[in-house]
């Protein structure tokens, strides 16, 4: 396949930036994006240009830092999936591909495709944890909880944090991420000794990090490669309202 991208430059922080034209060239459908970019970039580097910078990791769809907005949507048009697994197949041979990256107050572009999302990670430090003794570790059934809790936090777990429903919402919102992380120790009983304290400082944290408020899009779960739905996001405003109550 012959493709037209048209890639979003930028040279950091401080330059405005612009989607350039790039040409890719003799891309087979088994190849995954990721690897239709790289093909690209040895075709920039031979030809003395600057490569496209763009973040990736394990490339297995497990730590989402492959993160690019894709004709629109952020990691591609296929669901439940991250750029790294997203494949050429979906595409047809003459195609316009425009690429970006999460654009959002909160996450500040560094170069090219690449962004700081630092900001997640202000908000976990601000209560996405539970204090527990680490002497040795009980058994598996010495805490019973029901199976509908645990699935729950499990589902809830599954988030990555890759910040495509930060990127997806037009507010900009984090409460999609913010409400997984609140979830998964909210339905345990490990969670509840820093339930309060837990949600109004993650919260406080968002507002701090300049995220914006939710106002009920659906665009964050319909983006989302691990299928977090915005139920949680209802369980993140019942536990701020309990944490109110004296």
């Amino acid at each position: 396949m012959n493709l037209t991208l048209f890639v979003w430059r930028q040279k950091g922080p401080e330059d405005p930036g612009r989607l350039k034209q790039l040409e890719a060239r003799d891309i087979s459908p088994d190849m995954s994006f990721l690897e239709m970019l790289d093909l690209v970039n040895e075709d920039l580097i031979k030809q003395g240009r600057d490569p496209i910078v763009f973040d990736h990791d394990c490339r297995e769809g497990i730590c989402g830092t492959c993160s690019q907005v894709i004709n629109g949507v952020p990691h591609g048009p296929e669901e439940r999936t991250t750029v790294c697994q997203l494949h050429m197949r979906n595409f047809k041979d003459g195609d316009t591909i425009y690429i970006e990256p999460w654009k959002a107050k909160a996450f500040p572009v560094i170069k090219d495709l690449i962004v700081d999302r630092n900001a997640f990670e202000h908000i976990i430090q601000s209560g996405g944890y539970i204090s527990a003794h680490t002497g040795g570790v009980p058994d598996a059934n010495a805490i019973l909880i029901a199976k509908h809790d645990a699935d729950t936090a499990m589902d809830a777990a599954e988030c990555i944090g890759c910040g495509a429903c930060v990127a997806a919402c037009p507010n900009g919102s984090a409460m999609l991420f913010a409400a997984a992380k609140v979830t998964q120790f909210a339905v345990l009983p490990q969670g509840a000794v820093e339930a309060k304290k837990r949600v109004n400082s993650m919260i406080s944290s968002m507002k701090k990090e300049g995220f914006g408020n939710c106002s009920n899009h659906y665009e964050c779960q319909a983006v989302c490669p691990k299928g977090i739905k915005v139920s949680f996001i209802a369980k993140l405003n019942r536990e701020f309202i309990a944490s109110l109550k004296t």
